[in-house]
Formats: structure tokens, C-alpha cells, sequence
């Protein structure tokens, strides 16, 4: 059984069927139907509410894609939707500030936009914040009103904070959060299909030894699909987002040390302070929404040849602790991947946790995605060096792409084209005659062969133009 509060309402279910998303809960049997089905794929916002969890004796509030988003994943939490904003016959003060900037037209979009900016006043430091706010927003799309009014909203909301319900409440929420806290692995079952949700790492690896056909369920923003698009039953998941061991952020002498159920979110921290490229590049994975919910193992697990984090990963020589039953084993990232959706992780074995070495002060790393779109999007090509040079030398050389390959891959000729030699644009020009060797891309419908090897070349004279000219302005910002 789990249980969660519906804003106050404590809900208890046990034979729901697990592949159900809150989406469909809140709407099919709930009734409320306020939050809207768009995409089904996590890509407009239409759909966004936000979650209250304990964060040691404190509730924070977040945003996510209800329609990538299993109801398993909402026990020990708060849910809350559009229509519990409105309080005793008055707006919420976020609600109030669309009407009063105009910010709905035709409306469909207009509850996830409300739900965000509900997230973003209880989030916000100070007042009004322009990046914090585009960055809220950037997984809300509008498609007749425009933004312009939005953003307005957003400022009278945050400049104009006023005490609400959930303020006033916020006692009993927690109290009501800690009396459901999950103490013992839970379990959804209508008779065909089941989730599990274990607490430990050492229950995870026993239910999963036992259950090695279970597909593992973290955030759910990839496995989700399978479901919201392709129309498949998952007969067997078993969620991590419980385990408090998968979900630290330790930094030692020597690796920043992620566990595998850590959202985005939670990695950005650790990661933007040692590699600020990296920092870079999550404010650009996805939407806030998804780097809520979506976690680094997942991102790993999948195997996709388009992720974000494992060229990055790979150039950074990263490695994944995997365990299977009471065995466990750490192996270099870069070997993971073995073919397109095929890697090295044994049947019941799974990734505990990722391992960053620290930054060297001789280093050079950076980092860049190439997309359609700044935010919200898939890369067509993304690339990530990382070089260290003494005397003038390179003396080490670690090149990573997505996007060229089946797999996130290593530049082998191009590193070799790279070591030994001096730090100059003369040799990034014979690397990037290498690269030719290293890929043979694939055309689709993001972008051509002949256009990813080419932008491949240029991030890789970008990097070294960086260096050479540091006042020159290479990148595009995400706010001007």
C-alpha cells in the first residue's frame, strides 16, 4: 500500500495499477480534471503540479510532468493541483497575477503555467528574479498567448508575496508527512501488475535478484514512455526514488560521488561548482520539470546515444558502482556502453552510484550542446574535452561525443591527433581532420551527417579559441 496527501486529503492505495501516471489518477479517478493532457511526453507543461516532500524537518515544493509520472512515486508526499490554489472564494496570489497581466487566452496551457508559478513564488530567495523565472517557465508552453504577459505575472507574483494556505498550514502538513513517512518496502498490485518501492540498497538488490525481469523505475521520465507513447503494460517496476542511500551527494578528496536516484536537480550543485561547463549544460537538459524528477542514473541506464550527462561523464573519466545481489564493481563509464541500448550491466545488477573525479588545477574542461532549440531540447550534437596541458604541451587528452554515434563514445584518433603536441590552433585543426575518422554519424531529422561531423570540427576549434581568446564571447547565454 501507499499513501500521500492529495493537498490535505490522506490517499491510500493498494490495488491501483501501478502503470497508472498521476495524470491519469487525478483526472480518471479523482475527478479533477483542471490538469490538462498536452504532449503525454513531458515536452509542454500542460500537465504540471507540484509535489511537497520532507526535506529533514522541512517541506520544499517542486514542479513535475504529471503525465511522466508514476503514482507510486507520490508516497510519503504532498500533491497539490490547480484547483487547490483557490482558497475560501479567492484566487491564489498567482492566479490573481495572470488575470491581472492577462496571461490566458485560450487557457489549455494555462493551469501548468499557474502550477509553476505557485512553485517558483514558494521557491523564490527575494523578489522577482528574471533568470530564476525563465528558468521555472521553460517547460510551459504557450501557444497563443505568448510570453510577454506571463513573465509579467510572474513579477507581480513574486514581487508581491502574500501568506497563503499552505503557509498557514505548513505545521500540519509536516506533521501529516512525517505520520505517512514509508517505513517498510510498499507495494501497488491489481493482480497482474505490481510495483515495489524498497528503502534500502540491500532491499533493492534482494528484490531485484529476485525480480530480474522488474524494469527499475526512478524518475521516470524515459520509462514513462513506454506507456504514455507506445502503449505498453509494464507488468513489474521497482521504484528508487525511495532510497535514501541512492539519493546523496557526497564530495571527498578525490570524486564527487552521486547516487544513481539522485534527481538533476539535487547533482547541480556539486557538479556546477567543480565543473561550472557542466553547470552549463543541466540548465539546458530539459525543462526545470524533468531535472526535478529525472535523476543521473537514469539518464546513464537508458543507453541512449543522445544523453546529455555521459559525454561529460565519459571526458571526465567517470565511473559507475554497480551491484548485484551482495557484489558490487566499479567500471569506467566509457565501458559501459557497449551498442545502442546495449550495456555492460549483468541481468539483476544495477547502478548504485557515479563517481566524478574531482577538477586538477591543470585542467581544462569544456562542454557544449548543439540543439534546435536552446531549452528544452534534444541534442543534435553534443561535446565535451577535457585536456591537460603543461609547458605548453598537451599531456593528456579525453574527447567524448552524443549524438555521433550509437553509443556515447570517445574520439580516439582525435585524442592521439591531440597528445604530445603543443596547445595551438594549428593542432585542433589536424585533430579535426581526425575526427572523420572517429564517426560516421547518422542522418535524421535533427540534423545530416555532414552537419554533426562539421559541428563536431567546430566545437573542437571552439574550445581551443576559448582558451587562446578568453574575452572573446563564444557561447549563447540563456538570458540577455
Amino acid at each position: 500500500m501507499i499513501q500521500f496527501l492529495l493537498n490535505r486529503e490522506l490517499r491510500s492505495e493498494q490495488t491501483l495499477d501501478p502503470n497508472t501516471t498521476v495524470l491519469q489518477y487525478l483526472r480518471e479517478h479523482r475527478g479533477k480534471t483542471g490538469t490538462k493532457e498536452g504532449c503525454a511526453s513531458g515536452d509542454c507543461g500542460a500537465c504540471t503540479v507540484v509535489v511537497g516532500e520532507l526535506v529533514g524537518d522541512k517541506l520544499r515544493y517542486r514542479t513535475l510532468n504529471s503525465c511522466l509520472t508514476f503514482v507510486s512515486a507520490l508516497h510519503g508526499k504532498q500533491l497539490i493541483v490547480v484547483e487547490d490554489l483557490k482558497d475560501k472564494g479567492q484566487l491564489h496570489s498567482v492566479q490573481q497575477a495572470m488575470v491581472d497581466c492577462h496571461g490566458s487566452q485560450c487557457g489549455f496551457c494555462t493551469p501548468g503555467f499557474v502550477m509553476s508559478l505557485f512553485a517558483l513564488q514558494k521557491n523564490a530567495v527575494s523578489e522577482y528574479d528574471p533568470a530564476q523565472t525563465h528558468e521555472a517557465l521553460a517547460g510551459n508552453l504557450c501557444r497563443c498567448t505568448g510570453y510577454r504577459p506571463i513573465l509579467e505575472a510572474a513579477e507581480q507574483a513574486c514581487d508581491g508575496q502574500q501568506p497563503d494556505q499552505f503557509d498557514a498550514r505548513e505545521a500540519e502538513t509536516i506533521a501529516q508527512l512525517k505520520a505517512i513517512e514509508p517505513h517498510q518496502t510498499a507495494e501497488l498490485n491489481n493482480g497482474d501488475k505490481r510495483c515495489l518501492s524498497p528503502l534500502t540498497v540491500a532491499d533493492l538488490a534482494e528484490i531485484y535478484s529476485a525480480n530480474p525481469d522488474a524494469r527499475l523505475l526512478a524518475g521516470g521520465t524515459d520509462l514513462a514512455l513506454e506507456v504514455t507513447q507506445f502503449h505498453r503494460e509494464l507488468p513489474a517496476m521497482i521504484y528508487v526514488g525511495h532510497i535514501a542511500e541512492m539519493k546523496k551527494v557526497e564530495v571527498t578528496d578525490s570524486h564527487i560521488e552521486l547516487g544513481a536516484a539522485t534527481p538533476l536537480t539535487d547533482c547541480y550543485e556539486a557538479l556546477a561548482n567543480e565543473y561550472p561547463d557542466f553547470g552549463e549544460l543541466l540548465h539546458r537538459f530539459a525543462s526545470l520539470q524533468i531535472r526535478n524528477q529525472g535523476t543521473l542514473g537514469g539518464n546513464i541506464g537508458n543507453a541512449s546515444p543522445i544523453g546529455d550527462s555521459p559525454p561529460l561523464l565519459i571526458a571526465l573519466g567517470a565511473q559507475v558502482l554497480l551491484r548485484k545481489g551482495e557484489r558490487s564493481r566499479t567500471l569506467p563509464l566509457q565501458d559501459y556502453f557497449i551498442d545502442y541500448k546495449v550495456t555492460a550491466r549483468e541481468q539483476g545488477e544495477f547502478i548504485e552510484k557515479i563517481l566524478v573525479p574531482r577538477a586538477r588545477p591543470d585542467q581544462i574542461f569544456r562542454a557544449y550542446k548543439v540543439s534546435k532549440r536552446l531549452d528544452d531540447d534534444i541534442s543534435a550534437v553534443c561535446a565535451a574535452f577535457y585536456l591537460r596541458v603543461a609547458n605548453g604541451q598537451i599531456t593528456e587528452a579525453r574527447v567524448a561525443f552524443g549524438g555521433m554515434a550509437a553509443i556515447p563514445k570517445r574520439a580516439a584518433a582525435c585524442e592521439a591527433a591531440l597528445v604530445s603536441e603543443p596547445f595551438t590552433i594549428e593542432t585542433a585543426e589536424r585533430a579535426c581532420e581526425a575526427l572523420a575518422n572517429d564517426f560516421t554519424p547518422l542522418s535524421d531529422f535533427r540534423a545530416s551527417r555532414e552537419y554533426r561531423l562539421l559541428v563536431a570540427q567546430n566545437l573542437l576549434r571552439k574550445c581551443f579559441l576559448e582558451q587562446h581568446a578568453p574575452t572573446t564571447e563564444t557561447r549563447v547565454t540563456s538570458y540577455a
